[in-house]
């Protein structure tokens, strides 16, 4: 990938896959040699949710969901396919597939080396992990896309509102399926913490600081402040993670690329799926790119958050969510070459976002 092409992405998301092969290390050398740091992180928890984690969740929410400016909902073309194949394929398809894909590849394939038991926690993970489509890093897949920002805008503000509503009961659903007991007060009690709050307290810093210094002010001068914000707050829970996972890493490392495995296939199908979907409805290639990659990509500050509140910082259920994080990346920017590659299989005409 050019230079140019990666304009606009920071030196800590370009290359975001190592700085969290990294901090997988630190982790689990912490877990190892100084297990007096988690042991001491351990004791501040309330109700299953850990507080340093949870700080550190909202540090990487909060300059998000800032970014998010809902007024655009307003603005939508009266041709909307390009969103419907986004609402389709996010919350009607892939949380299924997902399951699908994964409990295939976990009770089935890899039978022999993992135990119904653990199987079934992996699949919970990757279902936490896949009912949550990306609300933040699709901005960097569609700008390396030349996708249509508006749009893109439009895509992430009705996609944090169906979270509001679809989430729970898609994700209580799947689970129930697999034979995972879903306490309903701690998953909400987790939308409410890491989706609703945040993204109350972003609106109302962006309607207040737009108000008073203006649309430049906020846009150029104060986001630019967070611009490591969310990336900073990523790589240290990581660290905190990692150091309560270590053994359980250090005994199951080949498990990890177990985990991987069906979590990039269900990535490349979903891009596809939607790609193709808009392909075949002759939508721009700057409303198809960031169709497919919004639903590709998952809101992994979300899924960690989920699954460290319902299974806990040592479950493997949590390990799963975190190996999604490890693969997404790297997946996500073979898709933008594939789609920078493919853009003369759709029509030039421009969309009225």
């Amino acid at each position: 990938m050019s230079k140019e092409k990666l304009t606009g992405i920071s030196f800590f998301e370009r290359y975001l896959t190592v700085w969290v092969l990294i901090c997988m290390v630190v982790g689990v050398l912490i877990g190892r040699y100084l297990p007096a740091i988690p042991d001491f992180l351990g004791g501040f928890e309330y109700a299953e949710v850990s507080i340093p984690i949870a700080i550190l969740i909202w540090i990487m929410i909060y300059p998000m969901m800032m970014k998010v400016n809902f007024t655009s909902v307003k603005n939508v073309s009266k041709d909307r396919k390009g969103l419907y194949i986004t609402w389709v394929v996010n919350w009607l398809i892939k949380p299924f597939t997902m399951y699908g894909i994964a409990a295939f590849f976990f009770f089935v394939v890899f039978r022999h080396w993992i135990t119904p038991d653990l199987a079934q926690e992996y699949l919970a993970g990757a279902v936490i992990l896949g009912a949550a489509p990306c609300t933040a890093m699709v901005f960097v897949w569609s700008h390396l896309t030349k996708g249509n920002p508006a749009y893109t805008v439009v895509q992430v503000a009705t996609n944090d509102l169906i979270i509001l509503i679809a989430y729970t009961p898609i994700v209580a659903f799947l689970l129930g399926v697999s034979g995972v007991v879903v306490p309903w007060d701690t998953l909400i009690l987790s939308i409410v913490l890491f989706v609703v709050i945040p993204l109350a307290a972003g609106i109302l810093t962006r309607v207040m600081l737009v108000n008073r210094k203006g649309v430049d002010y906020f846009e150029n001068k104060f986001l630019p402040k967070f611009n490591n914000t969310t990336i900073a707050g990523l790589l240290l829970t990581l660290v905190i993670i990692f150091s309560f996972q270590g053994d359980t890493i250090l005994d199951n490392t080949l498990h990890i690329a177990f985990i991987a495995v069906p979590l990039t296939i269900q990535t490349f199908f979903i891009f596809f799926l939607a790609y193709l979907a808009a392909k075949k409805l002759k939508l721009t290639h700057s409303v198809a790119a960031p169709a497919g990659m919004i639903g590709a990509s998952n809101f992994f500050e979300l899924s960690v958050a989920v699954a460290i509140a319902l299974f806990g910082v040592t479950s493997p259920v949590a390990l799963a969510v975190i190996v999604g994080i490890i693969v997404e990346v790297p997946v996500m920017l073979m898709l933008v070459k594939i789609a920078n590659r493919t853009k003369h299989w759709f029509p030039a005409k421009q969309e009225n976002y």
